[in-house]
């Protein structure tokens, strides 16, 4: 799943076409598509894990699901565009992702403060969401989406590993000087991680996800499918303290 760095590297990618308008739309969506057609595209804006077109009177939201992905100005020759949007002769295609109309403003539909790539993220709202959320696991918390907007299970992962909290740490048991640590560590990994990514060296920057062996203990990483969420966890039982 596309995490918020790369979203914020598509809406950069995209941002030639800001102001031009909608000349052709095709694809495989159910969403009432010839809608778009003539609209001027008045901005691209990115909120967590969520590509955002914003048009006069409505906006699109795209999510990129499990296996999203796009395309600018070339298409996949196996697969068929869940949504193509033509801009004379440049072209937009969005495929395996979810795409759907907003029609409130995007300042009424989304809240920025928990963006942690936002100029408007605020860390002291996240550490109260968090303190509210007493029982929630570590690794639950990093994927709350509306605590952590565009942190995903790399983050997850890496973040943990980096801070040495065990992913079934629970929110109400961690020192008030780690849950600040947990809460800068994402900001700081979203903007290392856009960094990777734009120079495509991302994995080579893992420490924990998908790895089999802690390089500080040197023994081998645990993993399991933890928490709520279920998703994948690689941490090690020795330097990672459960907070419990």
């Amino acid at each position: 799943m596309p995490e918020g760095p790369s979203i914020v590297i598509l809406k950069e990618e995209a941002a030639s076409f800001e102001g031009r308008t909608i000349t052709r739309v095709a694809g495989n969506t159910t969403i009432e598509k010839e809608k778009l057609l003539d609209q001027p595209v008045l901005a691209f804006r990115s909120w967590g894990k969520q590509f955002l077109l914003e048009m006069p009177d409505f906006s699109m939201r795209v999510h990129f699901m499990l296996f999203g992905s796009y395309r600018i100005d070339e298409r996949k020759s196996w697969a068929e565009p869940r949504l193509s949007l033509g801009f004379g002769e440049r072209e937009l295609n969005f495929y395996a992702c979810s795409v759907r109309f907003i029609d409130i403003p995007l300042d009424l539909a989304f809240d920025w403060w928990a963006d942690v790539m936002s100029p408007l993220w605020d860390p002291l709202l996240a550490r109260q969401r968090l303190r509210s959320a007493p029982d929630m696991h570590a690794c639950d918390a990093i994927l709350d989406q509306d605590i952590f907007a565009g942190c995903g299970n790399i983050f997850k992962n890496e973040v943990l590993f980096r801070i040495r909290v065990h992913p079934l740490s629970t929110m109400g048991a961690l020192p008030a000087p780690k849950l600040r640590e947990l809460v800068l560590e994402c900001q700081r990994y979203a903007y290392e991680f856009y960094e990777w990514k734009k120079q495509y060296v991302l994995k080579k920057h893992w420490l924990a996800h998908t790895k089999r062996t802690c390089p500080r203990c040197n023994i081998p990483f645990s993993k399991g499918h933890l928490g709520r969420t279920q998703r994948r966890s690689f941490y090690c039982e020795r330097c990672q303290v459960k907070y419990e």
